[in-house]
C-alpha cells in the first residue's frame, strides 16, 4: 500500500463518518433527541464492567466537525509530508487521535473520559516530537507535563465521585450542584479544562506545542486536544458556583486579552496563528463562565472552520519559503499564490468576525450578550480590547505576509501548492464562509433577541475598525525612531513573551525544587549516606584489608616480630 492510498483511504473513511455524523445529529436537532446507551462489556458475579455513550445534538455535531476536519488534514498531508519516511506513523497518530477525542466527546463517564483524555495527551506528546531535536522533546515535555496536572484533577474527581455511587456525571449536574461535593469536583473539572485549553497560568504549552508538523496543529489548535477542556467546561457547566464562574471569568478574561497583546509582539508566523487561538479559547471559556455554554459551543464549531484553514495557508507559506516561519522575511505572497493568499484572507476575516463569514455569527452574538448581561467595566474592557488586538495583528499580519516586497531572498520563484493540499484548503473554505449561518439556524432555530442602544450595537464594529488601522500603522513604525526606545524594548519583551509566563511557570516553578533536590542529592544521598553507607563501609573494609595484605608481604621483621609477640603471650598464659 503506497502513501498515497493510506491518505486517501483516511480521507474517505473519515469523511464519511463526518457527514454522517452531522446529519444524524442534525436529525437529533429536529427531533429533539438524546440516547444514552450502556454496554454492558462484562459481568463477574455481582460486578461488571460498562462503556457508557450519549448521543445528543452536541456531541454529533462535535464529532462531525471533527471527523471532516481531520479527514481534509489528512488529505492535505498527503503533499505537506510529501517523502517522509515514517509516513505510516504519521498517519496512525492522526487516527488514534481522532478516536481518543471520540472517546472524550461520546462519554458522559468521567472513567471513560480520562481515557480519552490520556490518549489525547499521549498522542499529542508523540506528534509534538515526531520532529526528533531537542526543541521538539523539550515543547514534548511541557505539553505533556502541562497536562498532566489535567489528569491528576480527572483522578481526583474520580475519587470525590465515588462518594456518589455512580462515575455518569449527568446524572448529579442539576439536583446535586449545590452540595459540597459537587462544586468540589467541579472546581477540580474545571483545573483540568484550564490545562488543556491553555489558560493562565497553563498557557506556556500551547506556543511550543507548533514543534509539531503544520497539519497536526492544525488539527490540534482547531477542534481536539486544546478544544476538549471548553467541551468539559460546557459539559459541566450547570454546576459551576458563582465564585468559580468569577473566578473562570477572570482568568479566561486575562488570557484572551494576554494572548492578543502577545501576538502583536510576535513574529513567528505559526506562534501568532498559536497566541490567536489561545485568545479565542479565553472568549470560549469566559461565555461559558457568563452563563451561555450553547453560545461557547457554537463559537467552538465556528472556530475549528477557520483555524484549520488559516493554520493550513500558513503551512503552505512555510512550505515554499523553505520552512522559514519569520514573517519579517516574506512579503508580496498574494502576486505569487493567489488561492492561498485568497484562504488566508478569507480565515483572517472570519477570525475578525466579518460580516457573514463563519466567526461572525458567533462572535458578535457572544459580545453583544456580553453587552447585555451584567457584567463590570473591567470584564467589558477585556473582552473588547481582547476583540480589537485580534483584527490588529491579523492586518498585521496582512502587511507582513501578504504586502510589500518579497525579503526573503533576492531571486526567488513559487506557486501554490499541490493539489491535495489547494483541495483540503478549498473544502474548509466552503464551510468557513458558509457554515456560519447554517450552524445559527440549526442550533439557534428561535433567533436570539438582543436588545442594545445603537451605540453599544455598533461598538463591536467599531473597535474591529479601530484595531484594523492600529494594526496596520504599527506594522510601519520603526522602533529606533523614538525616543524612548529602550522602553518600548523593554515592554515589547515583556508582551511579547507572554508576561514572562514561560519563564515565571517553567523555570520558576521547576528552578527551586529542582535546586532544592539537588542539594538534597548532593548533601544527603551522594555526602553523609555515602560516607556512612555503602561507600564507607568500602573504604573501611579496603583500609583493613591493604593492612592485612601488607602484614602477609613476607617481611623477616614482621614474622620476628609475630614470633616475639606470640612467646610473650604464651609465657604470660602458663605463669598465670
Amino acid at each position: 500500500m503506497s502513501f498515497i492510498s493510506i491518505c486517501f483511504v483516511s480521507f474517505f473513511f473519515l469523511l464519511f463518518f463526518g457527514i454522517f455524523s452531522f446529519v444524524v445529529g442534525f436529525v437529533f436537532v429536529i427531533k429533539d433527541l438524546v440516547y444514552f446507551i450502556e454496554w454492558d462489556i462484562i459481568t463477574l458475579n455481582s460486578s461488571s464492567v460498562v462503556m457508557t455513550l450519549l448521543f445528543d445534538w452536541m456531541s454529533l455535531f462535535f464529532l462531525g466537525f471533527v471527523f471532516f476536519i481531520s479527514s481534509l488534514v489528512v488529505l492535505y498531508s498527503d503533499d505537506y509530508m510529501h517523502g517522509d519516511l515514517n509516513i505510516y506513523r504519521f498517519v496512525y497518530l492522526v487516527l488514534l487521535f481522532v478516536v481518543s477525542m471520540m472517546f472524550l466527546i461520546l462519554s458522559p463517564n468521567l472513567i471513560s473520559i480520562l481515557l480519552g483524555w490520556d490518549g489525547l495527551g499521549l498522542v499529542s506528546y508523540c506528534l509534538v516530537i515526531y520532529y526528533q531535536n531537542f526543541k521538539s522533546y523539550g515543547a514534548g515535555m511541557l505539553t505533556a507535563l502541562s497536562n498532566r496536572v489535567g489528569d491528576v484533577a480527572l483522578l481526583m474527581s474520580i475519587a470525590w465521585m465515588f462518594n456518589f455511587g455512580s462515575w455518569n456525571y449527568v446524572y448529579y449536574l442539576f439536583f446535586m450542584s449545590d452540595s459540597v461535593e459537587m462544586n468540589f469536583i467541579s472546581f477540580l473539572v474545571v483545573l483540568a479544562a484550564m490545562t488543556s485549553s491553555a489558560q493562565i497560568p497553563f498557557s506556556s504549552w500551547l506556543p511550543a506545542a507548533m514543534a509539531a508538523p503544520t497539519p497536526v496543529s492544525a488539527l490540534v489548535h482547531s477542534s481536539t486536544l486544546v478544544t476538549a477542556g471548553v467541551y468539559l467546561l460546557i459539559r459541566f457547566s450547570y454546576s459551576f458556583s458563582d465564585s468559580l464562574n468569577s473566578f473562570l471569568l477572570l482568568v479566561s478574561g486575562l488570557t484572551m486579552f494576554m494572548a492578543g497583546l502577545g501576538a502583536n509582539f510576535e513574529f513567528d508566523l505559526s506562534s501568532v496563528i498559536a497566541l490567536s487561538t489561545l485568545s479565542q479559547l479565553g472568549l470560549m471559556v469566559g461565555i461559558v463562565s457568563f452563563g451561555f455554554p450553547e453560545l461557547a459551543f457554537f463559537h467552538l464549531l465556528t472556530h475549528a472552520l477557520f483555524k484549520a484553514l488559516l493554520f493550513m495557508c500558513a503551512g503552505v507559506v512555510i512550505h515554499v519559503m523553505g520552512d522559514s516561519q519569520d514573517i519579517r522575511f516574506m512579503g508580496g505572497v498574494s502576486f505569487f499564490m493567489p488561492f492561498t493568499s485568497s484562504c488566508l484572507v478569507v480565515s483572517s476575516f472570519a477570525l475578525c468576525g466579518m460580516p457573514f463569514l463563519a466567526g461572525f455569527y458567533s462572535k458578535d452574538l457572544i459580545l453583544e450578550m456580553v453587552l447585555l448581561g451584567y457584567m463590570n467595566f473591567f470584564g467589558l474592557l477585556l473582552f473588547f480590547l481582547s476583540t480589537g488586538l485580534t483584527v490588529c495583528y491579523s492586518f498585521r499580519l496582512f502587511y507582513y505576509v501578504l504586502f510589500g516586497d518579497f525579503s526573503l531572498s533576492s531571486f526567488c520563484s513559487f506557486e501554490d501548492a499541490g493539489s491535495n493540499m489547494c483541495g483540503g484548503m478549498l473544502g474548509l473554505l466552503v464551510v468557513v464562509v458558509f457554515g456560519g449561518s447554517m450552524l445559527s439556524w440549526l442550533i439557534f432555530p428561535t433567533p436570539l433577541v438582543v436588545c442594545l442602544p445603537f451605540y453599544l450595537s455598533t461598538s463591536v464594529l467599531l473597535v474591529s475598525v479601530l484595531g484594523g488601522w492600529l494594526g496596520y500603522e504599527l506594522s510601519k513604525v520603526d522602533l529606533g525612531e523614538f525616543l524612548f526606545s529602550l522602553f518600548l524594548y523593554k515592554s515589547s519583551s515583556f508582551f511579547g513573551s507572554m508576561w514572562f509566563m514561560p519563564y515565571v511557570f517553567v523555570y520558576g516553578v521547576s528552578f527551586f525544587p529542582l535546586n532544592y533536590s539537588y542539594s538534597v542529592i548532593s548533601s544527603f544521598d551522594s555526602g553523609w549516606s555515602e560516607f556512612f553507607g555503602g561507600q564507607g563501609l568500602f573504604w573501611f573494609f579496603s583500609f583493613l584489608a591493604s593492612g592485612n595484605q601488607w602484614l602477609q608481604y613476607g617481611s623477616l621483621s614482621v614474622y620476628m616480630f609475630f614470633v616475639v609477640v606470640w612467646v610473650n603471650v604464651l609465657v604470660f598464659v602458663m605463669f598465670m
